[in-house]
């Protein structure tokens, strides 16, 4: 005999409700299994088309290229701002409590409950919550692979395998009018929402954290060669103190003009030297270079409040490129702050990385730069325009052949 529903669909029975004593018939172990190897064929199948191409208009078709959906969703965009990650954590926290009790209610899975096994209402109502149990194990599984296994600009694709799960599972449970009810798969669609923000905004935390670290390391060393230099200039000037002193008393005009004048030099360093020590906003901003690791059309804009700016330069030139940067302008100023970030407004659309605003590099050429910064702070005494990348072109003619042709974006 046949089973046959016969009411309309209603909410399930708890999946954990405890199972009955009487001893399931062949015939109804035998369908059951055909069904979850069913479902699982299916998932298996909606898995694996996902790394194929997909045909146009194909709706099961899920892409889990993580390269190419980061290139396609662009910058990524919080479906829940919270501030911080902690606060994500709570928040998942909070919804996996919910998706717990709804479990628990037997609201996760719907499915008619008048339906009968040959004949028998009480057999159909076992069959349907052993079935439900099944259903439920199988979508959970999928849900909690798309969460552990979710990357960066992946959510849609998590999202449509999720949707895929419930479709097939309906569609399974057709007989049954089963199906995953909405309320729980908005959960877990949330979930996945949740998990997305939670990730990126750890990862945005971790770097704002290197990045903070290395703007603190970069205050320390200014502020270090700073203190040496006004302790340098201190002795240089208690030298000449007792020099003047020495040669007033006995008389000697010229050389003490000779001693007045490097006084006054000193006074002026320490002034300039104390300014720059109290107001953070001073320094250099430069424009640099590198053809051999960028090619002729990037450049880096930034600033340093470094006593010799040019150790920062070669800091930044260091083991993470191949060649030397090449310096196009040192330009100090009382507010290398805004300066800089004149400049970098004048290029934003031209950010090589418009995922992490703090990365400085740029589309533009040297002489670009120079003509925007010419009209914000007026002559430019000196500006090079062109890089010398002196080791790029010696270290050119031995690169292999196919390999000698202009650099990225050159």
């Amino acid at each position: 005999m046949t089973p046959s529903p016969v009411a309309a669909s209603t909410t399930a029975e708890p999946v954990d409700a405890p199972a009955s004593d009487t001893t399931p018939p062949p015939v109804r172990v035998r369908e059951l299994e055909a069904e979850v190897d069913a479902l699982r064929r299916q998932l298996a199948e909606a898995n694996s088309r996902a790394v194929q191409h997909s045909p146009s208009g194909d709706d099961d078709f899920v892409e889990l290229d993580d390269a190419r959906l980061l290139q396609q969703v662009g910058i990524y965009h919080y479906h829940h701002p919270l501030e911080n990650a902690e606060l994500y954590r709570e928040r998942l926290a909070e919804l996996r409590e919910q998706v717990k009790e709804l479990v628990k209610a037997g609201k996760a899975i719907q499915a008619a409950d008048r339906f009968s096994y040959n004949n028998s209402l009480a057999a159909g109502r076992r069959m349907t919550a052993d079935f439900s149990k099944l259903m439920l194990r199988a979508y959970n599984a999928e849900a909690d692979n798309c969460v552990r296994s979710l990357r960066a600009g992946a959510l849609a694709a998590a999202t449509k395998r999720l949707e895929t799960a419930a479709a097939t599972i309906a569609r399974l449970g057709k007989m049954m009018e089963m199906r995953v009810s909405p309320e729980y798969h908005a959960l877990r669609v949330t979930e996945l929402e949740l998990t997305a923000d939670y990730r990126f905004k750890q990862q945005e935390e971790r770097e704002a954290g290197r990045e903070e670290r290395e703007r603190l390391r970069e205050e320390r060393k200014a502020e270090q060669e700073l203190a040496a230099q006004r302790e340098k200039l201190d002795k240089e000037r208690a030298h000449y103190l007792n020099t003047l002193a020495a040669l007033r008393a006995q008389g000697t005009a010229s050389e003490v003009a000779d001693i007045e004048r490097r006084l006054a030099e000193i006074d002026a360093a320490i002034e300039q030297n104390d300014f720059r020590a109290a107001n953070i906003r001073a320094g250099y901003v430069y424009v640099i270079s590198n053809v051999g690791a960028f090619g002729k059309h990037v450049v880096k804009i930034g600033m340093t409040r470094r006593l010799e700016p040019l150790d920062r330069i070669r800091e930044l030139g260091g083991a993470s490129v191949p060649f030397p940067f090449d310096v196009h302008a040192l330009y100090f100023s009382d507010d290398a702050v805004t300066l800089e970030n004149d400049l970098h407004n004048a290029f934003a659309l031209r950010r090589l990385n418009h995922a992490n605003p703090r990365r400085e590099f740029f589309f533009a050429t040297p002489r670009e730069v120079r003509d925007v910064l010419a009209e914000k702070v007026g002559n430019l005494l000196e500006y090079a325009a062109n890089p010398e990348a002196e080791q790029y072109y010696q270290s050119l003619s031995r690169w292999p052949e196919g390999a000698r042709g202009e650099p990225a974006n050159g």
